[in-house]
């Protein structure tokens, strides 16, 4: 599933970009992927759509221009994982999403998108370089692009992600 999601995140450089789920089924069936395969990432595009749709996002201007970022939480919260996203994440993984949040690149909406999206994955754990796509994906989705050090952390499996 995660070939197949590197596969639209390279081809089609935004969420709103990629075409509707029935069309780009048959363009990854024609890139060559197995139809299982390609179900597996339907679902999981469709349930990425469905979150982040439903996510709350502010405008926030920079520089004169109007950019779609995502509310913050208080500077005294703290998001408790629960036993099932502990075993799905591993400690690797929320130590790679606690030092996202940190560097103040995953804001606590794209995270519970990210931890959403991480939860859909049929196997467990998910591994940390299946994680940073899914990081990836959910930037993709709403529109974002990481700046370049974090999309070179993101990235560092050269067989993986050209960007």
């Amino acid at each position: 599933m995660f070939d197949v999601l590197v596969y639209v995140y390279e081809h089609f450089w935004r969420g709103d970009a990629c075409p509707e789920l029935p069309l780009l089924s048959r363009k990854l069936s024609a890139a060559g992927f197995e139809a299982d395969e390609i179900q597996q990432a339907l679902d999981w595009l469709a349930g990425l759509s469905l979150a982040s749709n439903h996510t709350q996002w502010i405008d926030v201007s920079e520089t004169a221009q109007t950019v779609h970022a995502p509310r913050s939480a208080s500077a005294q919260s703290m998001r408790v994982y629960t036993f099932a996203e502990q075993q799905q994440l591993g400690a690797d993984c929320l130590g790679f999403l606690q030092f996202l949040e940190d560097a103040g690149k995953l804001s606590t909406q794209m995270r519970e998108v990210v931890i959403d999206r991480a939860m859909a994955v049929s196997y467990q754990p998910v591994t940390l370089d299946d994680l940073k796509i899914i990081v990836l994906m959910v930037y993709w989705s709403v529109g974002l692009e990481p700046d370049a050090l974090i999309l070179d952390e993101l990235c560092d499996a050269p067989d993986r992600v050209a960007h």
